[in-house]
């Protein structure tokens, strides 16, 4: 029976390849056409046409398919490298895992394999619905490689490209930290830190890479059967080598094996969204910074991130973020580790882009209008470090642009960055449909 970390890697590892799905369906192909050929066999279906010209038919109907093939996987190919080279590397892995693009290609493998093996299967007649299947199939793939074509061609633009980051990153947020905030709900766990001074067995890391996720529930049953308490050392995205303490053993767990912590932590090359909400800051931020490098200045593209940031942040403030403390059923403390806190989330959101946008009027703008609306519709306790960046965002200003009407412009929020209009334009726009 399979332990935790080799469904997690399985199931990662086939939601990460473009392939699988595509090889599977050659075997597929070829089974259905021996069964058709069975069917037609039995019952005696034959076409009214030549087997020359049925060859003819089927010949340019596989070569035709073959090429979508090659042009579809070599449209998959120049994305990933269009998308790493104007946007970021690590939205490489997203554009594998559209499940529209391997059903696509998957279709274009099976009806070209199905067609072969329909053409080696003409002798002294043609097959009935082995051909028809065959040639209708092919405009079925032709009309899917447009589809294919159109939504690859869309990927490449930053809007498509934070949008489905975003939309990750909401799954993810969601994932992780299920509950709203709700201020009535009071910190009752002992902090980490309490345990720090304790003398406790540590459990080495065997191998270098990234957390990428662990069997929390998991974890809670070893402990809860060895009566112990578990730290789990490193954060979900931390890069970890080989020696680095992965775990924290707390009063007793000496019947807990080394082997058995170990195949509860995923450890990899790359971060994913698994159980990393912060990585999806990650990525959004890395757009916005390249967009404002001098070398690209673009700021409108960083402007799209914003947008996206402003919604996964107002997500994030709304929602109880997790302590990172586990009980059992009976209320005992059980598992302890690292996760983000809402400081975390702000810097990174923040902090880079601020930093790189601070000459651009149109980010200054932008930013200031998220932070603004983020401070209007989040719960207060949220508020003091969003009203920190403000500040902060003020002084950038002030040093950048040393002409008053600049400043000026830079101190009003736009949504849209440039062209939204400040405050004044929106409450002079907003009293004239009053009035009308």
């Amino acid at each position: 029976m399979m332990n935790w970390l080799e469904r997690y890697r399985l199931k990662l590892y086939i939601h990460n390849s473009i392939w699988i799905f595509p090889s599977l369906s050659i075997i597929v192909a070829l089974v259905v056409a021996a069964l058709l050929t069975r069917i037609e066999s039995a019952l005696g279906w034959r076409m009214n046409l030549s087997q020359d010209t049925a060859r003819v038919v089927m010949s340019t109907v596989a070569a035709a398919l073959f090429t979508l093939v090659v042009v579809g996987s070599s449209a998959v190919l120049l994305v990933v490298q269009l998308a790493s080279a104007q946007l970021t590397p690590r939205v490489i892995a997203l554009v594998y895992r559209n499940t529209a693009r391997k059903l696509c290609l998957s279709a274009f493998v099976f009806t070209f394999t199905f067609s072969v093996a329909a053409l080696v299967r003409i002798e002294n007649s043609v097959p009935f619905l082995t051909s028809y299947l065959a040639a209708y199939g092919f405009l079925v793939n032709l009309a899917l490689f447009l589809y294919f074509i159109d939504s690859i061609g869309k990927t490449v633009r930053p809007s498509s490209a934070v949008q489905v980051v975003a939309f990750a990153g909401r799954e993810v947020i969601r994932s992780v930290y299920p509950l709203r905030l709700d201020d009535r709900i009071p910190n009752t766990l002992e902090p980490a830190e309490g345990f720090k001074d304790e003398h406790g067995r540590v459990v080495i890391n065997k191998v270098d890479g990234v957390v990428l996720s662990f069997d929390l529930k998991g974890l809670v049953y070893l402990a809860e059967r060895s009566n112990c308490l578990l730290e789990l050392v490193p954060q979900v995205g931390d890069y970890v080598a080989s020696g680095d303490p992965l775990f924290r053993i707390f009063y007793g767990g000496e019947n807990i094996s080394d082997d058995s912590l170990h195949k509860a932590v995923a450890i990899s090359q790359e971060r994913n969204l698994d159980q990393d909400p912060m990585f999806a800051f990650r990525i959004i931020v890395d757009i916005a910074s390249k967009a404002l490098s001098p070398a690209i200045n673009d700021p409108t593209t960083a402007v799209l991130s914003i947008d996206q940031i402003h919604h996964l942040l107002r997500d994030v403030g709304s929602r109880r973020l997790a302590e990172g403390r586990e009980v059992d059923r009976k209320g005992n403390l059980r598992l302890m580790y690292r996760t983000p806190n809402w400081e975390d989330f702000v810097h990174l959101a923040v902090t880079e882009i601020r930093q790189y946008g601070r000459d651009s009027i149109q980010i200054m703008r932008r930013l200031r209008a998220m932070l603004e609306n983020l401070i209007e519709t989040l719960p207060e306790r949220r508020a003091p470090l969003l009203r920190q960046q403000l500040k902060s965002l003020s002084e950038s200003s002030k040093r950048s642009f040393l002409d008053a009407d600049d400043f000026n412009l830079a101190e009003e929020g736009d949504l849209q960055g440039m062209g939204g209009g400040g405050k004044e334009a929106n409450f002079e726009k907003s009293a004239v449909s009053i009035i009308s």
